[in-house]
Order: structure tokens, then C-alpha cells, then sequence
């Protein structure tokens, strides 16, 4: 989308762009170096050029003029190195609104790729130049191109990381020229000074190679600017991140390094620097240094050990706070109840001794009304009967209390003597049981053995019954017979006994079963107050008592019905007959306990 209020003089180099041959695109764009010079720096004017010039994608014509052959351009590497001046200038402070992505992540790290590239070629150019001129004009231009790159890097310090990583940058590092090399250092040392932070998020073979580097220059170049560019470098190297410390105390490719460098000469420009680098590599500045990084690291777990506690008792605080809250309000209407309970104890104490005053007061005026009414004579008399009345009244309040008393303290020892009787009947009748069947099944001992005497004493009571007892004489079928019959019946009445027996046991059952409905019945709520499993105690299993007591209610609602012209002449223990019929009726707003619905 194009921005309103465009420069004029932006579109009007846009349109020649877009119009202009390939060849004239470079020239044509260097106008813009006049525009963003007039323009003063850090202004909104300046902010809205550049993003001008983002929008007509004259900053995307620059990086592909960067990217052709530097002999193809009109005007060679002049033209060159001011556009990277002016790529460089319009990429910094630039807003590049909806297409941000593509601006950080695409155009500027091609950007920096293309200096990068630049360089390079500038320094192969270099290298090759004969004259002396010539080199110092190809070195201008290549101080231009670190100049705008270090100005790019400046202005967007996450492409740091990309350029240090970059082979062209390692390239350029290891050039033997001394110009050329110094210049390289000193954009290093310029970019490090800026964010140094980014050398550690290098892999660790481009920082192995930049290292290796920057100390084979140290020992191997005679030039002293390159010395001590070098030992600067390694000196802010060193002192920015402990672990290259570290590594170039402990790694065996810098072994000797301490060494090699307390042998260098004492009396350059670089003197004070190399002692600091020296000292640095010193073991008391090392075990200071582990030192330092131990507490460092103590002080790291310290913060996220503090930090866990301190997250942990902020998810806790709002349940803390939660319940202070409810704890406190809880107190509070436990005061405000208390506090109301007291006002009205106080308010029924100042009733009860305003309703004690009138009542004296009521009672003190019908006194003196009576003393009006009775005769002077029979005062005494009527003093004697109200103090006989008064007595008592006072003696059935306390015998009533008395016994209410009385009756709450034996309540409990009167339902456990129930309970107990309860019990030993139960436990009685279970013995009983036990000992008769004990009986029935009692295996056949045998007789007793009978002694002379007893024998002798046995058979004179048989002599005299015979004696006594004279029968008719009878014949052996007749005595048969006889003893048939008794045998019959005697088998007839075991087998009564244990009919009987069976029934006595289910009757025994039965008044158990009732006994304890019953007594159940006697310690029920009644059913206005009856709740959960409570009026399940008022059902009964027996069905003819179900029948019984569905015929009560009906003969009651019945008798309750009833005009009253027939209850006339019938007295309360009347029963009334109810049909059949109506027995069969299911109530709908009472159960009858015992009945089963359809």
C-alpha cells in the first residue's frame, strides 16, 4: 500500500527508475544522497523519506545494483560505495510497517551479505592494483563499504551474529594486506564494542577461527597498527566474556599463549594493553576469575531458586488471600451475632422486668380494688386465701419442675432397663430353645441298672396294682389290636408335638416382631417432624395389620365426613362399618404400610 503525502522528488526518481534503462538505474539513483543529506538527521522528515523509499522499492533497486558486476556500473566503484551509503543510511530508523518480516528477515541480512561481498572484491581489486593511486582510491572505497556496514550493523545489531558467522567476513579477516587487515579489525573491534554478546552466540568453529586469527596476526605481523588492534581485540575479547578467558587459559591450542606474550617488546604503544592481557591470562587472575564465575553461578541459582519461591508463593496468595478474607468475615458475623445476641438478651431482660413491673403493678391495684370490695372484717380472712393460693401455685411450679427433672434423668436409664429386659427375654427364650431341642435329640442311653432291693420293691407295687386291679382276661388279637391302636396314637401325638412346636416358635417370632414395631413406634418422631428414612418406620409388613389399620384411617376420614346431624346419638367407642369396597381403594395422600401398588 503506498503512503499519501509521498516526497515528490521520491516519485519523480521512482518514475525515472521504472522508465530509465538498466545501465542508467545507478546514476539515477544517487540522487537520492542529495535527499537524505539536506535532510536533517533524527528528524520525522528524514523517517518519512526513508520510508518513501521503502515503499517505491528504490532501497530493493540498490541491493540489486549492489549484487550486478562492478564493471557492468556506470561510474565503477564510485557509484558503488555511495550506495551502500545510501542503503545503509535508509535501512536504519526505518519502519517498514505491514512488510517488517520480510524486511528483517530477507533484505537486511542480503544486505550485510553484499557488503560483505563488496569487500571482498574491493580487496582482490586491491591486491591486484599496480599503482599506488589506484590502491589508495580502491582503499578509500573499501573504508566506505566497512563504514556503511558498521553503520547497518549499528542500526540492527541482531545481523552482528550473521556477519561474524559469515565466511566473507573470514575472508576478509585473513587478508595479509595491512591496510586491508586493519581496517577489518578495527570494524571488529567496533562491532564487539557495540554488542559483544553475539561472539559467544557464534558456533564455536567461526569463534575458534576468528580467535586463531587475531593471534597469528599478533606474533606473525611486523606491523605495529595490526599488534595492537590485535591485542586491543583480544584484551575486550577477554574482559567481556569470562568463558573466551577461560578458553584461551585452558584450551591446548592456546597453550604458551602467556608465554609468547610476556616475550613481546615492552616499549611500543600497545605496552599497557598487553600487561592487562598478560595479567588476565595470569593464574591468581584465573582462579579470581573461577572464582568470580563460582559465585556468579551461586548467585544465578540463588535468583531462580528465589524466583521458584517467590512464583510459588504468589500462586499461593490468592488462596492465602481468600481464606484471611473468609476467616475475617467469618469472625466478623460471629461478633455481629454475638453482638446481636446481646442486644437481644438485653432487650428481652428490659421486657421481662417491664412485663414483671406491670404484672406488680396489676396485681398491687386488684389487691387494693379487693381490699375496696371486702369487708374490714374479713380482711385477714382474704389475706389467709391468697396466701394459700399463692403457696400453692408456688408448690405445683416446683413439684411440676421437679418432676420434669426427674423424668429427663430417668428417661435414659428407664429406655436402657426396656433394652435390657429386652434382651434377657430374647436370650431366655433362645436358651429354652436350645435345651429342647437338646431334649428332642438327646441319643437313647439305656436304663438304669436296677439293684435286688430296688427290683424286689418294683415287683411287690406291680403285685399289689395286679391285686387292686383285677382285669377282665384277654386274648392275644384283642391284645394286639390294642397295642396297635396305642402305638398309632402315640405316633400321631409325636407328630402333633412337632407341628405345634414349629407353630409356637412362629407365634414366639411374631409377637417379637410386633413388640419391636411397636416399641419402634413408641420412639418415632411423629410425622410432621419425620425426615429421610424416619417414616419408613411407621410401615408395617403384616398385611392383615396393613388391612387393619387402612380400615381405621378409612372408618375415621369416614366418621370426620359425616355431617353432623349423623353423629347425633353415637358415642366414641362406636365403630363404624366400611364396605369392602372401599377397603380396596388406594388413598392418594396416604400409604398404607403393608400394600403393594397395581
Amino acid at each position: 500500500m503506498k503512503p499519501t503525502g509521498t516526497d515528490p522528488r521520491i516519485l519523480s526518481i521512482a518514475a525515472e527508475v521504472a522508465k530509465s534503462p538498466e545501465q542508467n538505474v545507478p546514476v539515477i539513483l544517487l540522487k537520492l544522497k542529495e535527499i537524505i543529506n539536506i535532510t536533517p538527521l533524527g528528524s520525522s522528515e528524514l523517517k518519512k523519506i526513508k520510508q518513501d523509499i521503502y515503499c517505491y522499492d528504490l532501497i530493493q533497486y540498490c541491493l540489486l545494483v549492489l549484487s550486478q558486476d562492478y564493471s557492468r556500473i556506470q561510474g565503477g566503484w564510485t557509484t558503488i560505495s555511495q550506495l551502500t551509503q545510501i542503503l545503509s543510511h535508509c535501512c536504519v530508523d526505518l519502519e517498514p510497517g505491514e512488510d517488517a518480516e520480510e524486511f528483517y528477515n530477507e533484505l537486511l541480512p542480503s544486505a550485510a551479505e553484499n557488503f560483505l561481498v563488496l569487500g571482498r572484491q574491493l580487496q582482490t581489486c586491491f591486491i591486484n592494483a599496480a599503482k599506488a593511486e589506484e590502491k589508495d582510491e580502491l582503499l578509500h572505497f573499501f573504508q566506505i563499504v566497512t563504514d556503511s556496514l558498521f553503520w547497518l550493523l549499528g542500526g540492527h545489531v541482531e545481523l552482528i551474529q550473521n556477519v561474524l558467522q559469515s565466511d566473507h567476513f573470514l575472508h576478509l579477516l585473513q587478508a595479509d594486506n595491512v591496510q586491508i587487515g586493519s581496517a577489518v579489525m578495527m570494524m571488529l573491534q567496533n562491532i564487539l564494542q557495540i554488542n559483544s554478546g553475539d561472539l559467544l552466540r557464534i558456533g564455536r568453529k567461526a569463534l575458534y577461527s576468528i580467535l586463531d586469527e587475531v593471534i597469528f596476526k599478533l606474533f606473525s605481523t611486523p606491523s605495529p597498527v595490526i599488534r595492537s588492534t590485535a591485542t586491543k581485540l583480544l584484551l575486550l575479547m577477554a574482559e567481556s566474556h569470562q568463558e573466551i578467558l577461560i578458553l584461551l587459559r585452558q584450551s591446548t591450542c592456546y597453550k604458551g599463549l602467556r608465554r609468547l606474550l610476556s616475550k613481546q617488546e615492552t616499549g611500543t604503544k600497545f605496552s599497557q594493553e598487553l600487561r592487562q592481557l598478560v595479567g588476565l591470562l595470569s593464574p591468581v587472575v584465573y582462579q579470581e576469575v573461577e572464582e568470580q564465575k563460582l559465585h556468579q553461578a551461586a548467585c544465578l541459582i540463588q535468583a531462580y531458586w528465589k524466583g521458584f519461591q517467590t512464583r510459588k508463593r504468589l500462586k499461593k496468595l490468592p488462596s492465602a488471600v481468600i481464606a484471611l478474607q473468609r476467616s475475617f468475615r467469618s469472625k466478623r458475623s460471629k461478633m455481629l451475632l454475638e453482638i446481636n445476641r446481646q442486644k437481644e438478651e438485653e432487650d428481652l431482660k428490659l421486657q421481662l422486668q417491664l412485663q414483671r413491673q406491670r404484672a406488680m403493678r396489676l396485681s398491687r391495684e386488684l389487691q387494693l380494688s379487693m381490699l375496696e370490695i371486702v369487708h374490714p372484717g374479713q380482711v385477714e380472712k382474704h389475706y389467709r386465701e391468697m396466701e394459700e393460693k399463692s403457696a400453692l401455685i408456688i408448690q405445683k411450679h416446683w413439684r411440676g419442675y421437679r418432676e420434669r427433672k426427674n423424668f429427663h434423668q430417668q428417661r435414659q436409664s428407664l429406655i436402657e432397663y426396656k433394652a435390657a429386659v429386652t434382651l434377657q427375654r430374647a436370650a431366655l427364650k433362645f436358651l429354652a430353645k436350645c435345651r429342647k431341642k437338646k431334649k428332642l435329640f438327646a441319643p437313647w442311653r439305656g436304663l438304669q441298672e436296677l439293684t435286688d432291693a430296688r427290683r424286689v420293691e418294683l415287683k411287690k407295687q406291680v403285685d399289689d396294682y395286679v391285686r387292686r386291679h383285677l382285669g377282665s382276661p384277654m386274648s392275644d388279637v384283642v391284645s394286639r389290636e390294642l397295642h396297635a391302636q396305642a402305638q398309632e396314637r402315640l405316633q400321631h401325638y409325636f407328630m402333633g408335638r412337632a407341628l405345634e412346636e414349629r407353630a409356637q416358635q412362629h407365634r414366639e417370632a411374631l409377637m417379637a416382631q410386633i413388640s419391636t414395631n411397636v416399641e419402634q413406634l413408641m420412639k418415632a418422631p411423629s410425622l410432621k417432624g419425620a425426615e429421610g428414612k424416619e417414616p419408613e418406620l411407621f410401615l408395617s409388613r403384616s398385611r392383615p395389620v396393613a388391612a387393619k389399620a387402612k380400615q381405621a384411617h378409612l372408618t375415621t376420614l369416614k366418621h370426620i365426613q359425616a355431617p353432623w346431624w349423623k353423629k347425633l346419638g353415637e358415642e366414641s367407642g362406636d365403630e363404624i362399618d366400611v364396605p369392602k369396597d372401599e377397603l380396596s381403594i388406594e388413598l392418594e395422600t396416604v400409604f398404607i404400610g403393608g400394600t403393594k401398588p397395581p
